[in-house]
Order: structure tokens, then C-alpha cells, then sequence
């Protein structure tokens, strides 16, 4: 359920242009249909090859140093500066993409979706059928092959996308505690929001019935609450809530505050329950209840 990015070991990734390290927190704090993953490139070096999910939406919030995004969304390569407190969004089947780290090297929170597509392997018959049926390759792993396709094109940096947000410039609602950050970057199936709580701010406990959200405290300490069950967390420290537990959760924030960021599904026919009111949230409709009890 929890886990600080200090304490996961990471994997170390080097083939070719892809340089970096990947501490996988979402294995570490247990999430089920999401994930995150810190990635800490090195100077030069690139996150992945160039690629772009086919169902799965991600959106990256850059921790550390400054980089280049490449991307493709059909009209051609084009590549932007991306640098410490951006979030960058990318909608599933849209465009071809990767980070490319600068002199100081680039640390990025990857989070994503886990979708298990239908698909069937038959090893004998060398073949996996999905929509379509795939031979089974045979040769090198596809990050070779990335390397063996020599040198990206970096074009000029130019004008950041809609699908690029400076922390800056993300909405602010809740008197200025919340920033709009996935859906200000055109999100569809997940959103990531970053919350600032003093010691005096009221997070208000709840639980999930379909959403699942994952938290990381960026700055500053505090305890994180579900249910009778308290933990200190400060900076670095990763939390998982799956849906449907019926334990509310909320954080207090300790003297000189705590920013985390919430990353989470959206589910339509999530319902959420806020235990000190007794109210009931219908996402799907908007309509708030009055509990009964018993």
C-alpha cells in the first residue's frame, strides 16, 4: 500500500539510446489497473523507444532536470523543452513519443494504465491472435532493434503542445489547494492533480467504489489515514487505494504543509462516500444522497 522511492530498487536500462534507471512504485505499493514508475534518465539518454500505447493512456509529471520531448502525431516530428513541475499527457493510439534527457539528466513520474487486451498466444504454432494474428518474433528485443534504427531526429524546439502543462499555468480550484494537470493536458481515462495542504487544511475522508488512485507526496510530511491505520509520509513516499475497500482515506499535512499529486481512473459508474457527512456522490450523474444507515 505504501512504499518510498528511496527504498524500491530500481532497474537499470542500457541499450543503445535508452539510458536509465526504472523503480517500478506501482509493483511496490500493490496497484492493480494503474500504475507509476519513477524513470531517472541519464544525461543524453532517452525514456523508451519511440512508441505510442494503443490502449493504454499515460501522462508523465517531471520531478527533475530538463529534457526534450520528441513527438509525432502524424504531421511530422516535432520536439519541445520540457523541464522540473510539467506534466505531459498522452492519450492512447494518438502520437508517437519519448523523452530525451539534457546535461543534467531528466526524472520523470511515469503513470499509466494497466489494460489486459484479449489476446491468445499459441506457442506452439508460433503465433499470437488478437484483432489480428501476430507471428511471434523470434528476434532481437524491440529495444535493439530501437538502437539498430540509428539516430533520432531532434528538430528545433518549438511552441509546447496542448498536451504539455506547465505547473504554472494548470487551473487552481478548492481556494488553491487543488491544480487541474491531466485534464488540463487532454486526458480522457485517468486525470493527476496536484493537492497543497497546509496544517490547517481539511482533507475530507472517502472511499472509492470503482476508482482506484494512486498518491505521492512530492513535498514537505505528514500522516496518511485509512481507516484506523495512520503512516508518516514525506517526500518520495508512494501510495496505493484500490476501489471498493469501504476504508476511507485523507492526509493531514504537518507544520510547513505537504504537496502530493492524485492520480486515478474515472469511472462513471464510480461512487464515492464521505463517512463524516454521510453523503453519497453518484460520479456518472453528479447527484449527491444522504446516506442511510442500517
Amino acid at each position: 500500500m505504501i512504499a518510498h522511492w528511496d527504498e524500491v530498487e530500481g532497474r537499470v536500462l542500457e541499450t543503445g539510446p535508452m539510458r536509465l534507471t526504472r523503480v517500478d512504485l506501482g509493483e511496490a505499493i500493490g496497484s492493480d489497473r494503474i500504475g507509476v514508475a519513477l524513470l531517472k534518465i541519464q544525461p543524453g539518454g532517452r525514456s523508451s523507444p519511440v512508441h505510442a500505447e494503443l490502449a493504454e493512456e499515460e501522462i508523465f509529471h517531471v520531478l527533475r532536470g530538463s529534457g526534450i520531448l520528441w513527438q509525432d502525431d502524424g504531421s511530422g516530428p516535432a520536439t519541445c523543452e520540457v523541464r522540473e513541475g510539467d506534466t505531459i499527457v498522452h492519450v492512447a493510439a494518438t502520437e508517437y513519443h519519448t523523452l530525451v534527457a539534457g546535461d543534467d539528466g531528466l526524472d520523470v513520474l511515469a503513470f499509466g494504465q494497466r489494460v489486459w487486451a484479449t489476446a491468445t498466444s499459441l506457442p506452439r504454432a508460433g503465433v499470437l491472435r488478437m484483432d489480428e494474428t501476430v507471428d511471434q518474433s523470434t528476434g532481437p528485443h524491440p529495444w535493439e532493434r530501437e538502437a539498430a534504427a540509428g539516430e533520432l531526429e531532434l528538430p528545433e524546439p518549438g511552441p509546447r503542445p496542448k498536451n504539455v502543462v506547465a505547473l504554472a499555468d494548470a487551473p487552481v480550484i478548492m481556494e488553491g489547494t487543488v491544480q487541474i494537470l491531466g485534464a488540463t493536458g487532454g486526458s480522457v481515462r485517468t486525470g493527476l492533480n496536484t493537492f497543497v495542504q497546509s496544517e490547517e487544511t481539511k482533507y475530507v475522508p472517502h472511499c472509492h467504489a470503482a476508482e482506484e488512485e494512486i498518491f505521492v507526496v512530492l513535498e514537505g510530511s505528514g500522516t496518511f489515514h485509512a481507516g484506523e491505520e495512520q503512516h508518516e509520509v514525506r517526500a518520495g513516499h508512494a501510495i496505493s487505494r484500490r476501489p471498493g475497500t469501504g476504508v476511507p482515506h485523507w492526509f493531514v499535512a504537518a507544520a510547513g504543509g505537504m504537496t502530493h499529486l492524485a492520480y486515478g481512473t474515472r469511472e462513471p459508474n464510480d461512487i464515492v462516500y464521505y463517512p463524516e457527512s454521510g453523503e453519497v456522490l453518484l460520479c456518472g450523474v453528479g447527484v449527491r444522497l444522504q446516506a442511510r444507515q442500517g
